[in-house]
């Protein structure tokens, strides 16, 4: 039988955002409503396309919930599904295992959750379909599942659910670990995983693959994001279609400033790095970090006025598209502009300020911002609080910029 079915994961319902919330509260609830529109949108779109079921591979929810309203919500939307008579199957990764997110709000009856002592399997005898999974009962299982599962049912379109890092993924934690030969040896026809954030097909027929997120959270996760539709005929996978779902974007953007003589020439091709990204997002929200690299003669004035760049590098990019926000500015140039000042009656600044511990005095100012963020009563105070050594070297830049041209600067 021919049929095409949803494959999503890590939802992250409720992420808390924190550090983009220590940033800009605005931008934050605007990324956590996006997750909830990503979901809703996708909901629709596979109530569109008609689709025989939807399976979601782990991380519905971030964590423990601080209310139900999150929830709420999801039921709500897979309530929509159960109207379709769509059925829905669902496995709890790391981030909702049953022993992290405690509360439970009751869902529609057409959603399967599978248990946590062992794999199980659920048919769909009328599409000839085995489904197979287990959930997370802790937050870190380190046990290789995937031997463990159920033999394939011959005759049935089989698939497994697993959240886990398979093959090994940088920057995700080893949780349920496996190799793309593990699953490929279980003779199933289509495997259904979570937990890595990035979209991947590791292998075709059968078919290992992550979706990917549905809502980028961090800079981390910069790009398009989505779920795949997969298009089975005659037993077979025929094709995996990537769909777009994010509300809201993360970018890095690069631009190298030694080919810029000129700050006002450097900040046109900000604007020019800003078009394409724009271009891509299609008017979604921009959440950007912008790089400034190179060896130029403006390192200097740019650490020294680093916010006052910051602004101007704002205006230019949103010369490409209105809805654009810089979510941090790094400079990271390297300096090849004369010395002259750095020598203040015999003093050589640029050395005395070299010498002495900068572990010490990045700990030591790192320590004195968490204590200022704490008084502050969790208000943003405009730096982040990791970013001891950026701001050391602005204030070094400005000394010596000082050194050079005087007070006048």
């Amino acid at each position: 039988m021919d049929f095409t079915f949803l494959h999503c994961a890590d939802l992250h319902l409720g992420s808390p955002l924190l550090g983009l919330s220590l940033k800009d509260e605005g931008i934050a609830r605007r990324f956590a409503e996006a997750s909830r529109s990503a979901f809703s949108d996708l909901i629709t779109r596979a109530i569109t396309e008609r689709v025989a079921f939807v399976v979601i591979s782990g991380d519905v929810y971030d964590g423990e919930w601080k209310d139900t309203a999150i929830g709420l919500f999801f039921a709500r939307e897979l309530s929509r599904l159960h109207r379709e008579s769509i059925p829905v199957f669902i496995i709890h990764g790391n981030h909702d295992a049953k022993n992290v997110v405690t509360k439970e709000i009751t869902l529609p009856d057409n959603v399967t959750t599978f248990p946590v002592k062992r794999a199980k399997t659920h048919k769909l005898e009328a599409l000839r379909v085995a489904i197979h999974g287990r959930s997370f009962l802790e937050r870190e299982e380190t046990e290789n599942w995937s031997g463990s599962y159920p033999e394939k049912v011959e005759g049935y379109f089989n698939i497994g659910l697993l959240h886990t890092s398979c093959d090994g993924k940088p920057g995700h934690a080893s949780y349920a670990p496996c190799s793309s030969g593990d699953l490929v040896a279980r003779g199933y026809d289509y495997w259904a995983l979570g937990h890595v954030h990035q979209f991947e097909v590791l292998h075709e027929h059968p078919h290992i693959v992550y979706p990917g997120n549905l809502q980028g959270r961090s800079i981390r996760e910069c790009g398009p994001k989505g779920a795949v539709f997969v298009d089975v005929q005659d037993g077979r996978v025929r094709e995996v279609r990537r769909v777009i779902t994010d509300q809201a974007r993360w970018a890095e953007v690069v631009v190298d400033a030694s080919r810029h003589d000129g700050r006002d020439a450097l900040l046109g091709a900000v604007a020019k790095a800003f078009a394409p990204v724009a271009q891509e997002a299609e008017g979604r929200l921009i959440a950007a970090r912008l790089h400034i690299t190179g060896a130029t003669a403006l390192h200097r004035a740019l650490l020294a006025d680093h916010d006052g760049f910051a602004v101007d590098a704002l205006a230019a990019a949103q010369q490409s598209a209105e809805d654009i926000w810089i979510e941090k500015l790094r400079i990271d140039t390297n300096d090849v502009a004369a010395s002259a000042g750095e020598d203040m009656a015999g003093v050589d600044l640029d050395a005395l300020l070299a010498g002495g511990d900068a572990e010490a005095l990045n700990r030591r100012l790192a320590e004195d911002m968490v204590m200022l963020q704490s008084k502050s009563g969790g208000a943003t105070l405009g730096f982040d609080m990791l970013d001891a050594p950026e701001l050391i070297a602005q204030a070094r830049a400005l000394l010596l910029d000082r050194a050079a041209h005087g007070e006048d600067r």
